[in-house]
């Protein structure tokens, strides 16, 4: 796809999405949900103002939303991807430690663009060819770790997850997460970071060395996410988003803010040109 500077800078002012294309890579930059163009939302997924909302705060709620058009990782597999989401207005049924669920799913899949689910299976569980990094608020038992605060790292549209973390505090305290998501193709090494800040700690809280190209089944991936909710329930919103189909750590991510979404565009800018140059 072409790139303009007239598409940077409307991302930069907050328009919402930017796809830039390049010899060798793909960014795709949403600072924040004004559009959601090139998304297909489903079930109850829906656009509430500036945020995606994959899942709102009311009982037995599914929701998904991926790119419209999978999106080529090359031989790999590898990517990376930076967001900021927020989990408020917890309700319903308590798990003895704490009130709201299910969580967030950030997926990478090769189906369809259109899969979702509901309850402990936070939208994920049952898609194959698939690996999916859950942000798990509801205590499942022992396929959770007997956890309501965690992160995991699924394969296969399961929820029992290969590693996981406990996290704290809650993720249903209605603060600003960060998470920085990175798969390196030539190592599999697969990293999970988590913050309450915008600057990428240093450490993983979740790595896993595996050959995600066995897992997807070919390299051509629609990614996003998805929610769900049960007895308990929770708005869980994204409200920014960067994705690069290469391995190539993000440092920050997009704020939904003029002054830091000015900066980011200038910053697009100069790599687009570097890689249409390279």
């Amino acid at each position: 796809m072409r790139y303009s500077i007239k598409m940077l800078l409307s991302a930069a002012l907050g328009a919402g999405a930017c796809l830039v294309g390049a010899a060798q890579a793909t960014t795709i930059t949403y600072t924040d949900f004004s559009s959601t163009s090139g998304l297909t939302l489903n079930g109850n997924a829906a656009q509430v103002g500036n945020v995606l909302r994959v899942t709102p705060a009311n009982f037995g709620q599914a929701g998904s939303v991926f790119s419209t058009n999978p999106i080529s990782l090359a031989s790999n597999a590898s990517f990376s991807t930076a967001f900021q989401f927020r989990f408020t207005n917890p309700g319903g049924a308590c798990d003895g430690q704490g009130c709201g669920a299910d969580g967030l799913v950030f997926i990478v899949q090769t189906n369809s663009n259109n899969v979702g689910g509901g309850g402990g299976g936070i939208g994920y569980n049952g898609i194959p060819n698939s690996v999916g990094i859950e942000f798990d608020t509801w205590n499942n038992g022992s396929i959770d770790g007997n956890s309501s605060n965690h992160v995991g790292i699924d394969v296969g549209g399961s929820v029992n997850s290969l590693v996981r973390a406990e996290v704290t505090p809650d993720m249903n305290n209605g603060a600003i997460w960060y998470s920085w998501i990175d798969y390196n193709g030539a190592t599999d090494l697969l990293e999970v970071r988590l913050s309450q800040t915008n600057a990428r700690p240093s450490s993983a809280i979740l790595s896993l060395t595996r050959d995600l190209v066995s897992d997807l089944g070919t390299t051509n991936a629609f990614v996003g996410f998805s929610s769900g909710t049960g007895a308990a329930f929770a708005n869980h919103d994204v409200l920014s988003w960067t994705f690069v189909d290469t391995f190539a750590p993000i440092n920050g991510v997009p704020e939904p803010a003029s002054l830091a979404l000015m900066g980011l565009g200038l910053a697009g800018l100069g790599f687009a040109r570097r890689r249409k140059a390279a």
